[in-house]
């Protein structure tokens, strides 16, 4: 096995490009160290991102936020403005492991692993997020519900690497909240988890709304159905109630030894709910 750091993305990119066997590339490395100890992998190259400065600041712009791949969960929680304009996707990425994981882990490698159950994900895709992706061919940008597509997949073509995350700037009156439900207190893997962001009017009824659902599909999900629910109302009871429905309907999940079918499909419209009304009071709605 080789080990590579290079100081430029581009100079990563190449290292993946050129490389025959398996290349994998090391951000936190508390997904990948896991699965190279347990041998479920054994890479030929991997490339650590963490001496490449682009990869390694926040960046508040006039457009939002850039978040490079290599930023830790406990740094994004340290991050007073990131936190203030987008509080759900700062809790979500902060619930990953224990406070010794948040030292190394990085929402963009939480991201690339692909699983349905990752928590930065759904709190990603209800903010409309972007990935900007640097590869042989040059950089595209892309938003983050396109990267995974099926349990462990990505959309990454051989060579490409995630720079960073974009955040966009937050309307006036917008807020967003994430939530999972997990067996334990802590340290747990998602059962079923919700993501939700929205803006309010100047009379405080939701105009815009994005609800993302986590564990229920073999890929985190946008569903558009329980947005619209929403998108009128000041999330009165009927309007909650479509939103519950609209996240059962688009349930698509299995049954395994930490939730059945009936569990996730009833509790994803439970969590959503809940995340809509904390995300509704952090925009200032009554």
């Amino acid at each position: 096995m080789r080990y590579e750091a290079p100081t430029t993305t581009k100079a990563a990119a190449t290292l993946m490009a050129k490389e025959k066997g398996a290349a994998y590339v090391l951000a936190g490395g508390t997904d990948l160290l896991v699965r190279m100890k347990g041998g479920y992998i054994e890479p030929d190259l991997v490339v650590d991102i963490k001496r490449i400065k682009a990869m390694k600041e926040i960046k508040k712009t006039a457009t939002g936020f850039q978040i490079g791949a290599a930023v830790s969960g406990a740094e994004l929680g340290e991050n007073s403005a990131l936190r203030k304009a987008w509080p759900g996707v700062v809790e979500a990425t902060n619930l990953i492991g224990s406070e010794q994981v948040q030292g190394r882990c990085t929402m963009v490698g939480n991201l690339c692993n692909a699983s349905p159950a990752a928590d930065s994900v759904p709190a990603m895709i209800a903010a409309a997020a972007r990935a900007v992706i640097v590869g042989p061919k040059g950089k595209r940008t892309v938003p983050v519900d396109q990267i995974p597509t099926a349990p462990g997949r990505t959309s990454l073509k051989k060579g490409e690497i995630i720079e960073s995350i974009i955040l966009p700037k937050r309307p006036p009156k917008s807020g967003d909240a994430y939530l999972r439900f997990i067996p334990r207190t802590e340290m747990d893997i998602a059962v079923v988890s919700a993501g939700v962001s929205l803006t309010l009017d100047t009379k405080g009824i939701v105009k815009a709304a994005r609800v993302a659902l986590g564990a229920i599909a073999p890929t985190v999900l946008l569903v558009p159905a329980a947005a619209s629910a929403i998108i009128g109302s000041k999330l009165d009871a009927a309007a909650m109630d479509k939103l519950a429905a609209a996240c059962s309907a688009a349930c698509r999940p299995i049954d395994d030894k930490r939730g059945t079918i009936e569990f996730r499909t009833k509790v994803a419209g439970v969590l959503a709910r809940r995340a809509a009304r904390i995300a509704f009071e952090r925009a200032g709605g009554k």
